[in-house]
C-alpha cells in the first residue's frame, strides 16, 4: 500500500494497526482501480505543482463570502476517530461552498456492528455521496477506499501515516506570516514518533527547501526518523533546536504514552516545554504553531500559547480556506 521506514521500531499496538490495514488488501476479492481524480490521500506522492496550486486556490477562498461552488453536492464526513478541529473545519468549509454534509461516526452506525470499511464506502456511494472525507486509525485505510470508489476520497488522518490537509493549512499559515519558504528553519518539538502531522509537514516543507529539525527524547524521536525525508536533523536539546528557528511547531504529548517509559511527565516539562525564556532563543519574529489540541502546562505555557508570537488560533482559522480549496479541487470546481 505504501512504504514506511519507521516500521521496524513501531510498538506492538501500532504494528497491529498497520497489519489490519494490510489485511484489508489480502482479503479483498475485488479488482482495485486508481483513486478518483481529486482525491487527497497524502503529501508524499503529490507533485509540487499540485501543492502550490492548492495553496494558491486557498488564498482565493473566503469563508465569509464564498461562492456556492459545491451547491447540492453531498459530502460525507466518515470519522472512525474523535475530532474537533478537522471535522468541524471540513464541515463548515463544505457548507460555506453550498454542499450538503452528512456525518457518519463509528459509534451509533453499522460500523459498530462490524460492517467493513469497503461496505461502508459502497453504502455511502449508493446513497449519493459525491465525496468522502475519512479519518481512520489504520494507516492506509483512505487509500484502500479510494481504490474501490469512483468518487474523491480525502484523507483526514490515517493512523500514524499522514494528515495532508493539516500540512497544507500549516504551509498556508507559514506563507501568510513569512511570505516565502526560502531560507526558513523549522523546529518540530514533541512526540514525533506518533505524529502523522509531522510526517506530512516534513514531506511538504522539505520539497521547498525548508530546513527541519526534529527535537525530543529518544522515546519520541527515534534516530530512524531522520530517514523520513532528506536533510532532516535530530537534536535532544530544545535550546539547540530553537536557535535560529523561524517557525516552531509544537506537538501534543499524550500522558498515557509516557507509561512504562524512562522519561516522566515532569522530566519532559523540564526539558522540552516551550516557555517565554526558551522562545527568546529563536528569531525575534519566529512564530509558534500547534496542530492542537494544546495542553497548557505540558508542551507549552499559557504565556506562549496566548503570546504575540503564537499563531495557533490563526492556524485553526486557516483550515477553512485550505479545506475549501481541497473540496473544490476534489469536485472539479477549482476555478
Amino acid at each position: 500500500m505504501y512504504e514506511t521506514s519507521w516500521e521496524p521500531v513501531l510498538p506492538q499496538a501500532a504494528l497491529a494497526a498497520y497489519d489490519a490495514a494490510f489485511e484489508f488488501l489480502r482479503d479483498e476479492p475485488y479488482e482495485m482501480n486508481k483513486p478518483a481524480r481529486g482525491s487527497l490521500l497524502g503529501i508524499e506522492h503529490m507533485e509540487d505543482r499540485e501543492i502550490l496550486g492548492l495553496l494558491k486556490l486557498a488564498r482565493r477562498m473566503n469563508p465569509v463570502k464564498a461562492r456556492p461552488l459545491l451547491r447540492n453536492k453531498r459530502i460525507v464526513l466518515l470519522f472512525y476517530e474523535a475530532s474537533t478541529r478537522t471535522r468541524s473545519s471540513f464541515e463548515i468549509a463544505a457548507k460555506s461552498l453550498g454542499a450538503i454534509t452528512t456525518l457518519v461516526q463509528s459509534t451509533g452506525s453499522s460500523i459498530e456492528k462490524g460492517e467493513s470499511l469497503l461496505d461502508t464506502g459502497y453504502t455511502l456511494r449508493a446513497l449519493g455521496a459525491d465525496a468522502v472525507v475519512i479519518r481512520h486509525p489504520c494507516a492506509g485505510a483512505p487509500h484502500l477506499m479510494a481504490k474501490h470508489l469512483d468518487i474523491p476520497v480525502i484523507n483526514a488522518g490515517d493512523g500514524m501515516h499522514e494528515h495532508p490537509s493539516q500540512a497544507l493549512l500549516d504551509a498556508f499559515t507559514i506563507l501568510k506570516h513569512k511570505k516565502s519558504f526560502t531560507g526558513l528553519q523549522v523546529a518540530i518539538i514533541g512526540d514525533i514518533f506518533h505524529s502523522r502531522v509531522t510526517r506530512s509537514n516534513c514531506h511538504l516543507l522539505s520539497r521547498f527547501g525548508v530546513k527541519i529539525t526534529l527535537c525530543g527524547p529518544p522515546e519520541f524521536v527515534p534516530e530512524v526518523a531522520v530517514t523520513l525525508v532528506p536533510g532532516l536533523r535530530i537534536t535532544r536539546h530544545i535550546e539547540e533546536a530553537l536557535r535560529g528557528a523561524d517557525v516552531i511547531m509544537l506537538l501534543r504529548l499524550q500522558k498515557e504514552r509516557l507509561a512504562g517509559r524512562k522519561i516522566q511527565v515532569q522530566d519532559y516539562v523540564a526539558r522540552y516545554q516551550m516557555t517565554p525564556a526558551r522562545l527568546k532563543l529563536a528569531r525575534r519574529d519566529a512564530i509558534v504553531m500547534h496542530p492542537g489540541p494544546i495542553i497548557r502546562g505540558l508542551e507549552l505555557t499559557a504565556d506562549v500559547a496566548d503570546g504575540p508570537q503564537s499563531v495557533i488560533i490563526d492556524e485553526i482559522h486557516n483550515g477553512m480556506p485550505t479545506r475549501m480549496a481541497i473540496l473544490a479541487r476534489a469536485l472539479g470546481k477549482a476555478k
